[in-house]
């Protein structure tokens, strides 16, 4: 129905939702056809003003991609690293001795974050370390930098 057509765009600040294609599975539990009144037209006007209530009465929550990165570097540099992942909003989970007095720092890390890294490794380790990263899974976004998006998007009216 219409609820499609006015998903996508997203009722969460212009972000489409997860999962269904439209991010939403809608049940229509009653209705009527009536060969004067009823139309193409009428039922997806119906359905994009049931979504617009639902989604103002809904607390809708942004996700943001999480992606597991590992990092080795020299010894002498693992404290720089550590403390530079959790200024991205990083959680470091281990660490691992490797060969030749390195270190292998596994950390979770929101993909937003890192997308300089490899430039910010390099000054961080003078050019000494590498990363390599995989996707994890989606988190749910912090409320402050939900509301950034939000704003940035069109304000989060549905259908906007």
């Amino acid at each position: 129905m219409g609820e499609k057509a006015h998903a996508h765009p997203g009722a969460a600040g212009g972000v489409p939702a997860a999962g269904h294609p439209s991010g939403v599975r809608n049940v229509v539990l009653d209705g009527r056809a009536h060969s004067v009144d009823s139309s193409d037209a009428a039922f997806r006007t119906a359905g994009a003003l049931a979504l617009r209530e639902a989604a103002a009465d809904a607390r809708i929550q942004l996700l943001e991609p999480v992606c597991e990165v590992a990092v080795l570097v020299p010894d002498d540099y693992v404290e720089p690293v550590t403390s530079d992942l959790s200024g991205r909003r990083g959680r470091v989970v281990g660490t691992e001795q490797s060969p030749g007095r390195r270190t292998l720092v596994r950390a979770e890390v929101p993909e937003t974050e890192i997308g300089r890294y490899a430039l910010d490794l390099r000054s961080l380790s003078y050019g000494t370390g590498r990363f390599d990263r995989t996707h994890a899974r989606f988190e749910a976004m912090p409320p402050q930098l939900a509301e950034k998006v939000r704003a940035g998007r069109g304000g989060g009216s549905p259908g906007a």
